[in-house]
């Protein structure tokens, strides 16, 4: 198993120029299952990178062999997309030390049930060292440039089983969107985690980690 930190994100490089379409993330998981020597992988991801799975999914079949879809939607809408450009055109905000940066720490969005020593832990790990401060290791340009695809047309090429989840009280994935989305990739199946939010992975890791298993085990 594979956990990849998408270009721009964790200890991944930024990309000089900035480029953050969403057919870069899916050439990176090419290149990462050709560098591993993978014909075939199941793909999970969430928020972006559920948008940037699906797609890949899409453009791939034949590399994909089962997809889980975390609490993403196939498209952002023009005023959120809006607001990303501005944010990531933002100046980096500079904190004087780590524990001045975890307490500044938000999730976006930022509705959340998770336990605050994982959110303090995500906040640490998420920052580093630069420019006289402790900023996010995110690259800004990532919101800045970001270029995502329309996904509702491609959702119909997707061949593989797909398991979409999403969190009860998710504002990002609403329930109808939820079921349209389902009813547009051939093979896939819905579920709800009951109490959780968009960041379900923190908020409810129990519930989601028996559903991908449960999901993993019947296509195996």
């Amino acid at each position: 198993m594979v956990s990849l930190d998408q270009r721009g994100h964790g200890e991944s490089q930024w990309a000089e120029p900035p480029a953050y379409a969403t057919e870069d993330f899916a050439g990176d998981l090419v290149g990462v299952m050709d560098a591993l020597g993978w014909e075939r992988m199941t793909v999970v991801g969430h928020s972006m990178g559920g948008h940037n799975a699906m797609a890949f999914a899409a453009w791939h079949p034949d590399r994909v062999s089962r997809l889980v879809i975390v609490d993403s939607r196939p498209t952002i809408p023009p005023d959120r997309l809006d607001r990303m450009h501005a944010r990531g055109h933002r100046a980096p905000r500079l904190h004087p030390d780590p524990d001045s940066a975890a307490r500044a720490f938000r999730l976006l969005p930022r509705e959340t049930v998770a336990v605050p020593e994982l959110l303090r832990h995500l906040a640490l790990e998420g920052f580093v060292e630069r420019g006289g401060g402790w900023v996010y290791r995110f690259d800004p340009a990532c919101n800045g440039s970001r270029s995502p695809v329309d996904a509702w047309p491609l959702l119909g090429r997707i061949q593989a089983p797909t398991l979409i989840v999403r969190g009860e009280l998710s504002p990002v994935l609403p329930a109808e969107m939820a079921e349209r989305l389902r009813a547009a990739i051939p093979a896939a199946t819905l579920v709800e985690i009951p109490g959780a939010y968009h960041h379900l992975v923190l908020d409810r890791p129990a519930a989601f980690v028996h559903a991908l298993d449960a999901f993993l085990g019947a296509t195996a």
